[in-house]
């Protein structure tokens, strides 16, 4: 019955990484479950004592933690160092100031993008079949570089940055880096949390 309870804690934790909200200071999940351990432990007898639950969660909760504020790993320096020269770039927020090549490495399955602020299919409770399932947040564009700040619905709501190349004259873009993270003002709120590593860029995420 207690690993009921630690197993249940553990399945419903969201991590940030996901543009969930951080299980980290969740306190009332962290009370619950002590208190959910408490009671098993009075009912099934033994020695698992308020300490120990206490202690289990901490663990836990230092574990998730560190899940959630993971490293950039897969962006270059070459690459990096373009995307902080934040001059180069200008922000743009509709899908019409974006090449369609790259417009395509966001879209959905039916190859949609809601603009920002338009209706879409936000969770997987489906308002309406012919929405699309991703949505433009905000883009930036910087030479070659394209920036593309979207998120994704469905059953796990999420925000994405995607980051591709388009040499002028060619058809096909390069994607340069894909992670997920928190929803983001402007490029600039992009930057600050690259700089501190609020993104999550070591899973293959469908994007």
């Amino acid at each position: 019955m207690r690993m009921k309870y630690l197993k249940s804690y553990l399945v419903n934790i969201k991590c940030c990484s996901h543009g969930a909200v951080s299980p980290c200071h969740d306190g009332q999940q962290h009370r619950n479950a002590s208190t959910q351990l408490r009671k098993s432990s009075r009912a099934g007898g033994g020695g698992y004592n308020h300490a120990t639950a206490s202690i289990l969660c901490v663990l836990f909760a230092i574990a998730i933690q560190g899940l959630c504020c993971a490293d950039v790993t897969k962006l270059s320096n070459e690459d990096r160092k373009a995307l902080l020269d934040s001059s180069r770039f200008h922000e743009v927020h509709s899908t019409k100031d974006l090449p369609a090549a790259v417009v395509a490495l966001c879209a959905d399955d039916r190859g949609k993008l809601a603009e920002p602020g338009q209706n879409w299919n936000a969770t997987d409770v489906v308002t309406d079949p012919n929405l699309p399932w991703k949505r433009l947040i905000w883009a930036a564009i910087g030479g070659d570089y394209y920036v593309v700040h979207y998120e994704r619905g469905g059953i796990d709501h999420s925000f994405h940055i995607l980051v591709a190349t388009l040499v002028k004259g060619e058809a096909k873009p390069k994607v340069v880096w894909h992670a997920v993270g928190r929803p983001l003002k402007d490029y600039m709120a992009f930057l600050d949390a690259l700089g501190t590593g609020k993104f999550d860029d070591r899973a293959n995420y469908p994007h």
